[in-house]
């Protein structure tokens, strides 16, 4: 290898560029953006300000903090469902109005003057909700109107009752405890906000009403054609908000024993800097209680910082506006242009060189010289199929096949001409198997392992593994599940072509390269599905060998064919049985003779292969060029190669003319005759075999004869 190539290998094979991509595909970086600031403005302020990490101090800070972070939540769940609540420092208010003159003027318990603070609070929310979800009016001129009126009902009780409250005797241990008292260092503020932070958070993450305000805030067009009751669901945020900030009132009028003027003042600008500083959008159904939460500490950090620094009142509000402003137009242009980022980033290909192949030229005298035998093969379902990837025949000799409506097909024995929908599955059934049950077993892109019964009852029995430690990228589900085979004790043998990418998405893993096919196992006895091999370069194929203990599975980018030892001294290794060939493998199924049928569902080209040596240019390709004029592997030509447990190659058949079955992703022989399906073919061939065994077929080679 020259300098220059073996410089491009360390650079993109051991740099991992592909991090960057997958980190930015992940809903949780979304919150790095305001972690950081978090952690900025605690570091400033705690290195600028004497004793702002003491105990006192932090007990203190996080009784207001509780109160604020509470008003967020709140906040933050009304913008969740695409709306804005600027009247939350009102509600605060007359909560707190609310909960004081209860206790202090009527005399009323501790329990009384909570209730009245929560009535309040709901009232408010619920004439609001009223307003905007079911009246439909704006969200943002109804609660400016609905503060200034609040507010100014709020100053007409503080002046009249004022003094009273001021020279009421009433007096509580509760109350006290409440307002001034901790709990294992905690104030009960603080406490209060996390357990309702969390609360909110299980909710609108696991549960149907959670789910549906972010439909609602996302598309309210959309969630209403879904079947979601959008002006409950909007009514319903206002309430929750009116909640959270007579929660926050109370809290407020236990620790201050009073309301005045500047009660809530400026509340509703604090609590909704802070939810969009957090990041949540204004646009609705994006954010978190979670970046609320974080939000809320940063602006009251900041707020409460400047004034212990010394800066005025004004300092404080341009900050503020300021904060507000970069946080918007950080939310407006991240939104609109994430998928440009990661567009840039994210196909990140790596260095390979392939090996030599031998030449699959005709004529060539190669092992894999094609020749013209398929142009021989009759038509079934011509004109009336869509993606036969894989075809199979159970034991009364029909022939089932997937296709990309999602959708398995049968037709029946003995001449093929009249057809059925056995299953409707969705997805893009792949792969296909029989069990012993005679229950069929597909892999299906994009969605897992599915059993249809002989009954065509549809069950999905695994659609995700464990997840590794180590990847960023979520490899727990199963993104591009491709060919399966099944074991003489049930167990389901299965590859999942890629991680990186869905099955429709294949070009792309083909132009990048890098090794993130897996090979699987499912145990229907207990429900498992296990991570056997890992690491390979589009796996595909999947075949139990005759004796049934090993298999073989293959590697499409890399044009090879691995063996998994299942029993033995070798058992749970993989080995290279068949490297550099000349085409792409796919389908791997026994042969009545002991030996095994594997489709080329493509053939290498040297413009590809060296296009594999050179990654930069390849993703520029992916970046400037639109997808047309990209370079791919060549799949207009395959064939279909057999092959022994010694790695022979036995025999090669190609369609040189390119009218019949051009492309071969799966073969099956049945009765001396062999059935071809091809994931891009509107038929299934079938292609009489010269001196195969006219008796044999997969079934009784797998489950033995009928009982």
């Amino acid at each position: 290898m020259a300098l220059r190539e073996r410089i491009q290998a360390w650079r993109y094979n051991l740099i991992p560029d592909h991090l960057v991509g997958e980190i930015l595909t992940k809903r949780w970086t979304d919150n790095a953006i305001p972690f950081i600031a978090l952690v900025i403005t605690v570091a400033t302020f705690g290195s600028a300000i004497p004793g702002f990490f003491k105990l006192y101090s932090l007990q203190e800070s996080t009784r207001q903090l509780g109160e604020f972070s509470i008003v967020v939540t709140g906040l933050t769940v009304v913008m969740l469902g695409g709306g804005i609540d600027l009247s939350v420092g009102s509600i605060f208010a007359l909560a707190a109005f609310a909960s004081v003159s209860t206790f202090f003027i009527f005399d009323a318990p501790v329990w009384v003057a909570l209730l009245a603070a929560i009535g309040t609070g709901i009232a408010c929310g619920a004439i609001n909700g009223y307003l905007i979800g079911f009246l439909r009016l704006r969200a943002f001129l109804t609660t400016l109107v609905t503060f200034i009126i609040g507010r100014a009902v709020f100053d007409i009780l503080i002046v009249k009752y004022g003094a009273e409250i001021q020279m009421s005797m009433a007096s509580s241990d509760t109350w006290d405890f409440i307002g001034d008292s901790t709990i294992y260092g905690f104030s009960v503020p603080i406490l209060t906000a996390l357990l309702l932070a969390f609360i909110t958070h299980i909710v609108l993450t696991r549960s149907r009403p959670g789910w549906h305000i972010q439909a609602v805030g996302g598309s309210r067009r959309s969630a209403h054609n879904a079947g979601i009751r959008v002006r409950r669901t909007v009514f319903m945020t206002y309430v929750f908000s009116g909640f959270c900030a007579s929660i926050a009132g109370f809290l407020i009028a236990t620790r201050l024993s009073s309301a005045g003027p500047g009660t809530g003042l400026n509340l509703e600008i604090l609590a909704l800097t802070a939810a969009v500083v957090g990041g949540n959008s204004l646009g609705g159904g994006r954010g978190s209680v979670t970046k609320g939460m974080m939000g809320a500490i940063i602006v009251l950090i900041m707020t409460n910082g400047l004034i212990r620094l010394g800066f005025g009142t004004g300092t404080n509000q341009m900050v503020l506006g300021i904060m507000l402003a970069v946080a918007v137009t950080i939310d407006i242009r991240w939104l609109k242009n994430r998928h440009k980022v990661l567009n840039e980033v994210y196909v990140a290909p790596v260095y390979l060189k392939m090996g030599e192949a031998l030449s699959a030229e005709p004529g060539s005298g190669s092992p894999y010289s094609l020749n013209n035998s398929l142009s021989k093969a009759d038509h079934i379902g011509l004109g009336e199929l869509e993606g036969p990837e894989d075809v199979i025949l159970d034991r009364e000799d029909n022939l089932y096949c997937g296709t990309r409506h999602g959708e398995i097909v049968r037709f029946f024995a003995p001449d093929y001409k009249r057809s059925e929908v056995f299953a409707h599955v969705g997805g893009f059934p792949l792969g296909l198997a029989f069990d012993s049950d005679q229950n069929l077993i597909t892999c299906v892109g994009a969605m897992g392992l599915y059993k249809i019964s002989p009954e065509r009852e549809v069950t999905r029995l695994t659609a995700e593994t464990k997840r590794s430690w180590t990847s960023i990228v979520d490899d727990a589900r199963l993104r591009d599940p491709n060919d399966l085979d099944i074991a003489a004790d049930g167990k389901i043998y299965f590859t999942d072509s890629t991680k990186r990418y869905d099955a429709h998405e294949w070009a792309l893993d083909s132009i990048e390269n890098r090794g993130t096919g897996r090979l699987l196992v499912y145990d229907p006895k207990d429900g498992s599905t296990k991570t056997l091999l890992d690491g390979y370069r589009y796996t595909n194929g999947v075949c139990i060998a005759h004796d049934g203990k090993s298999l073989y599975f293959s590697e499409s980018w890399a044009c090879r064919i691995h063996r998994y030892w299942l029993e033995g001294p070798k058992a749970g290794t993989a080995e290279c049985v068949i490297k550099d060939m000349p085409g792409y493998t796919d389908n791997i199924n026994r042969a009545s003779d002991g030996t095994y049928w594997m489709a080329w569902l493509g053939m290498r080209t040297p413009s590809f292969d060296l296009s594999l040596r050179h990654p930069a240019m390849r993703k520029r390709m992916t970046r400037r060029l639109p997808q047309d004029d990209w370079l791919f592997p060549n799949i207009n030509t395959g064939g279909i190669v057999k092959f022994d447990d010694s790695a022979n190659i036995i025999q090669t058949f190609g369609d040189l003319t390119g009218q019949s079955h051009s492309m071969v992703t799966s073969m099956r022989e049945h009765k001396g005759q062999l059935f071809i399906g091809g994931i891009l073919n509107n038929r299934i061939g079938r292609y009489e075999i010269d001196g195969a065994d006219e008796s044999w077929t997969g079934m009784t080679s797998y489950w033995g004869e009928k009982a």
